[in-house]
């Protein structure tokens, strides 16, 4: 004879037990009150799963509203308008996958830093921007009749940021932030050097045989080689057009962008001054 296991009853033969103790030792109103209590503990239990589950609703819509009421009007609409276009881009191909949406909100948690309440207000924003029917054009115009020029560039910046968040960048991807600082009217020198110095990242990561000096040089949107005069009048641009200052009224998290993107700039004029 073959040893078989014999596995523990389940909460169901629990409960026939219990029933046939109850109904032994009180009888059939026993068995009734018994039976009358189990549904009502059931029917209580649903209430305060359906209480708990709208009170921590709540709780989340309080805050994540209490964050935006204490913004400026401009950094909620900046935020609006980039989370609105970065799931425009995603959705290029005519879906967002998972994945896409998971790569948006990594890039506000880890690249700017948002807080737990920041990126519950995030989340809300990307699941109305992948139901919205606005088209990537009219977002586009929208940010560029709200947005002075230096925001353009911060919103190019984060949009070149996100896209090498996935590593490599498809060409037809890079074309569509091409595509965005034209309809922008960002300048083609600002734009190839906002691309410079990410596609440099990308070759330096893929081989070693990059130097300093073209890291510097793709910094400062120029080409190897060039002179110190073409140097210092592409750290005058640079540095007046993302000076922290000019970007403050969209929150503390792109002024910190811009000043990072200013370190970066006086890195490379420093280290052509040395030579």
């Amino acid at each position: 004879m073959n040893y078989q296991r014999h596995e523990q009853p389940g909460c169901g033969g629990c409960l026939l037990v219990a029933m046939l103790i109850v109904l032994v030792t009180g009888g059939a109103p026993a068995l009734i009150n018994f039976l009358g209590a189990l549904i009502f503990s059931g029917f209580a239990g649903v209430l305060l799963f359906i209480a708990i589950f709208w009170g921590f609703t709540y709780w989340v819509q309080k805050r994540v509203a209490t964050y935006e009421q204490s913004q400026s009007e401009s950094h909620n609409r900046f935020v609006w308008l980039l989370v609105q276009i970065l799931t425009r881009i995603a959705k290029i191909d005519g879906e967002i996958t998972r994945e896409e949406v998971q790569t948006i909100q990594r890039f506000f948690q880890y690249n700017l830093r948002y807080s737990q309440t920041q990126m519950l207000w995030v989340k809300e924003m990307i699941k109305e921007a992948t139901a919205s029917p606005q088209t990537l054009d009219s977002l586009l115009q929208e940010f560029k009749s709200t947005f002075a020029y230096e925001p353009r560039l911060i919103l190019l910046e984060l949009i070149y940021q996100i896209l090498h968040t996935k590593g490599r960048v498809p060409e037809q991807e890079l074309q569509v932030a091409r595509n965005i600082a034209n309809f922008l009217d960002i300048s083609s020198y600002d734009q190839r050097t906002i691309e410079a110095k990410y596609t440099y990242r990308q070759q330096q990561a893929a081989t070693s045989s990059r130097t300093m000096s073209e890291q510097y040089y793709a910094v400062l949107g120029l080409e190897p080689g060039a002179d110190m005069d073409e140097v210092k009048r592409a750290y005058r641009k640079l540095s007046m057009q993302y000076h922290p200052d000019k970007v403050s009224h969209l929150g503390d998290e792109f002024k910190a962008v811009a000043e990072e993107k200013m370190k970066e700039i006086n890195q490379a004029y420093d280290y052509f001054k040395k030579l």
